[in-house]
């Protein structure tokens, strides 16, 4: 059965969140740098999905706190559309306002901090994000 990934892009990483194959419950999967470019970065998302078989990636959209697309969003887009080419599905963009501030407050209530964290709060971000798409579809 297939399953929906969840991403939560950003400029230094990526985290990475999979659905169950129902598509109910959302968990951390990974977190890869973001450097090369958006194909060199939808490749090694591809290659950290390789033994799932993906229906959907749910891309976080970086909206302003007003709901207007900034730069960050753009960046979101135009690396959202070049992952749906890498990974061979379609491409919904979800809000992701305040999935990072979230991911890193609940990390915080259960005692992680620090440089150690930041990989698991891109993880958490992304599980945030597909977690909020799953419930709503």
């Amino acid at each position: 059965m297939s399953r929906i990934v969840g991403i939560d892009p950003g400029s230094a990483r990526i985290g990475i969140a999979i659905s169950d194959e129902r598509g109910s419950i959302a968990f951390p999967r990974e977190t890869i740098q973001a450097r090369g470019g958006y194909e060199d970065a939808a490749r090694r998302v591809r290659e950290a999905l390789s033994d799932d078989e993906i229906s959907l990636a749910v891309v976080g959209l970086p909206l302003r706190l007003d709901g207007s697309e900034g730069e960050a969003a753009r960046r979101a887009r135009a690396f959202g559309e070049v992952l749906g080419e890498a990974l061979g599905v379609d491409v919904v963009f979800w809000d992701e306002r305040l999935t990072t501030v979230a991911a890193e407050r609940s990390l915080r209530d259960m005692g992680r901090r620090g440089a150690k964290s930041r990989d698991v709060v891109d993880q958490s971000a992304a599980t945030i994000l597909l977690q909020g798409y799953l419930d709503a579809n």
